[in-house]
């Protein structure tokens, strides 16, 4: 992410970033929600599953966040097994799902993490994530996120959500921090 697209004051609350936190649907997926059913031989109803596609490169962006000490977080209307395997598999630190309202899901979190609103990213795409986006140090838009939550962040990605937004935020607090020429090699397969 080119760093003449952020205005100083982004740059300046992207340097006091501790932990980034986001919601899954809409911003590490594309906001498409895939229910898969099949029969079964047990009964009647249909078994139904769910689907969900989450881009590598903010997979890789996650990864780097961990390794470069900045605690990462997840906070989704939905439950979902997908999402919890994913958030395993890098290492989030803090996943709440089923959270209608999110609020609550980040008190807690600032609780656990021992970090102030003003350390705090958050990343979204529509309504619920408006509460946050106020009360947090760097509030970010994905492209096409929803335009009442664009108005009240402090900046909007050049990606769209489940194309790469969440790498595009590490990237911009990790250069913003002057630390990314010392991720870049320690990124992982």
């Amino acid at each position: 992410m080119p760093m003449d697209l952020a205005s100083s004051d982004v740059l300046s609350r992207a340097r006091k970033v501790k932990l980034f936190l986001m919601d899954v649907d809409g911003t590490l997926t594309d906001g498409g929600v895939c229910l898969i059913s099949s029969t079964t031989t047990d009964g009647p109803d249909p078994v139904v599953s769910e689907m969900k596609v989450f881009d590598a490169h903010d997979g890789q962006g996650l990864s780097l966040a961990h390794t470069m000490g900045i605690k990462t977080g997840f906070i989704t209307g939905r439950s979902s097994p997908a999402v919890s395997k994913r958030a395993a598999e890098l290492k989030v630190d803090f996943v709440y799902l089923g959270q209608a309202r999110k609020v609550a899901a980040f008190e807690d979190c600032l609780q656990r993490a021992g970090v102030l609103p003003e350390e705090v990213a958050y990343l979204g795409d529509d309504l619920p994530d408006v509460p946050i986006a106020r009360r947090v140090g760097l509030a970010v838009c994905v492209a096409n996120g929803a335009s009442e939550l664009k108005d009240v962040c402090h900046f909007t990605t050049l990606r769209q959500g489940g194309r790469g937004a969440a790498r595009e935020v590490v990237e911009l607090i990790l250069k913003a921090q002057g630390r990314w020429e010392e991720a870049v090699p320690q990124a992982l397969a």
